[in-house]
């Protein structure tokens, strides 16, 4: 079953390439081609990790979130940080963030304080149980990772790491030569 889906795909993705030079107006396609598989292989990851019962209820990004909490406590912040701030790390609009944040606060797993300088604004922390829930599943998050990256050699990994470094930066550079800030946003 597996071969007929991959070669299904493999026929599919013809198709889809020969359709992509024919409206590239001669430019060429293989871009396209690296963010259509980065999305496909985000896509699986989420799938595989959502499958699993002890991650089903903390999502990547949820998870992602904690972790920057809990680097940033263990690098001396312990004020926490603003939602804001947490938006441009997690690299999501202000929206997505505030509900990430809901539901990590309905788990309990962080918690909000008023910021003293705004009180409008506040800080956000992880709790004693984010920072359990971190450590007692990280292990079987690695393995579970390991398991789906296991036809990648030590050397082919570190190679896919320093080439997607290489396009997180130029990807970096390119938004910021050409972003236009949303209404509201400090830039």
């Amino acid at each position: 079953m597996h071969e007929i889906d991959e070669r299904k795909f493999e026929e599919m993705r013809d198709l889809w390439r020969k359709h992509l030079h024919g409206m590239a107006g001669g430019q060429g396609t293989s871009s396209i081609e690296v963010f259509s598989l980065i999305r496909m292989i985000d896509n699986f990851f989420d799938s595989a990790m959502s499958r699993h019962p002890e991650f089903r209820d903390i999502s990547g990004p949820r998870m992602g979130i904690l972790i920057r909490l809990m680097v940033e406590e263990d690098s001396g912040n312990h004020k926490g940080l603003n939602p804001t701030r947490l938006s441009h790390y997690q690299n999501v609009k202000k929206n997505t963030i505030s509900s990430l944040l809901s539901g990590l606060e309905e788990q309990g797993l962080i918690e909000r304080t008023l910021d003293p300088q705004d009180k409008r604004g506040f800080f956000i922390r992880i709790t004693p149980a984010g920072r359990e829930r971190i450590t007692a599943t990280m292990p079987l998050r690695i393995q579970c990772v390991n398991q789906l990256t296991a036809d990648l050699n030590a050397s082919e990994k570190q190679q896919l790491i320093t080439l997607l470094e290489k396009l997180r930066h130029s990807m970096h550079l390119a938004h910021h030569n050409t972003h236009q800030p949303e209404p509201g946003e400090t830039v």
